[in-house]
């Protein structure tokens, strides 16, 4: 059976900084679900908690676990289920904003792979100026984070052909894409999919050409081929976007010929 779009695990609302939208609410969230006959949706707004010892950072010190929690409680549906989790972040030196202390406060938490635009805390200067520099800090993110003592079942590696790998020049970025070894890929997901870790297909990522999509879905297909398990996640931040995301979610579902056993599901 076809892959059918039944949930996403990856949305924010206008307590994420990078939304602050009046109109990204919790009820505008679930009426999207429901709009699309979803059956789990997940808030997943950016997260660095406060005992995660980190310098005075403008986007990541303000949104701590307190702010997080204003959410809460997350509106009840009968046909929809309304997790509420969060997108964290991996700083240079491998430290996760998430502590241990908060694993069982979040029903799903994303780690993105491709927050490469904070240099300095992401990624070293000398790293960030070439193509090879940003794919090799990729594969180490994605290793260092599989080393780690964490819950899997509940991990999502979040939005990795993003083009917040590099977003000043589109051929450089699909260059970046390019420059990951396809061995070191399928060494990676193959350690993911043991784990049972998820991996992301983000709406955003999914925004490619037709002469792009070999460059993009190059590292989902082989993240396939590696048994690894797909869920999608729009990281739509403003609620104009939501009538875009089904035909991408379709258009990369076909494409990468996925079924319902390549499916994730949140417990």
């Amino acid at each position: 059976m076809r892959f059918v779009f039944d949930h996403d695990y990856h949305l924010h609302s206008q307590i994420s900084l990078c939304s602050m939208d009046a109109g990204q609410t919790n009820e505008r969230l679930l009426q999207y679900a429901k709009d699309n006959r979803l059956r789990t949706i997940c808030l997943t707004n950016h997260y660095w908690d406060s005992a995660v010892k980190i310098d005075e950072h403008p986007f990541y010190t303000p949104q701590n676990y307190e702010r997080l929690a204003q959410a809460l409680p997350l509106p009840k549906d009968k046909d929809v289920r309304f997790l509420f989790g969060c997108e964290g972040e991996m700083r240079l030196d491998g430290v996760l904003g998430i502590p241990e202390s908060r694993f069982d406060d979040f029903a799903w938490m994303i780690v993105p792979l491709t927050h490469l635009g904070w240099v300095g805390f992401t990624i070293s200067e000398e790293d960030a100026q070439t193509a090879e520099g940003r794919a090799k800090t990729w594969v180490w993110r994605l290793d260092t984070l599989l080393k780690k003592d964490l819950p899997f079942h509940k991990i999502g590696l979040g939005h990795l052909a993003n083009t917040a790998i590099y977003r000043r020049d589109r051929k450089e970025y699909l260059k970046t894409l390019r420059a990951i070894p396809e061995s070191e890929m399928g060494r990676l997901f193959s350690i993911a999919a043991k784990k049972g870790c998820g991996v992301e297909l983000n709406s955003y990522d999914m925004r490619f050409s037709d002469e792009e999509a070999d460059d993009v879905l190059r590292m989902f297909r082989i993240a396939k081929e590696c048994g690894c398990k797909f869920y999608l996640g729009s990281d739509i931040h403003h609620p104009e976007v939501f009538a875009e995301v089904p035909e991408i979610f379709d258009r990369a579902i076909r494409l990468l010929d996925l079924k319902e056993s390549d499916k994730l599901i949140i417990p």
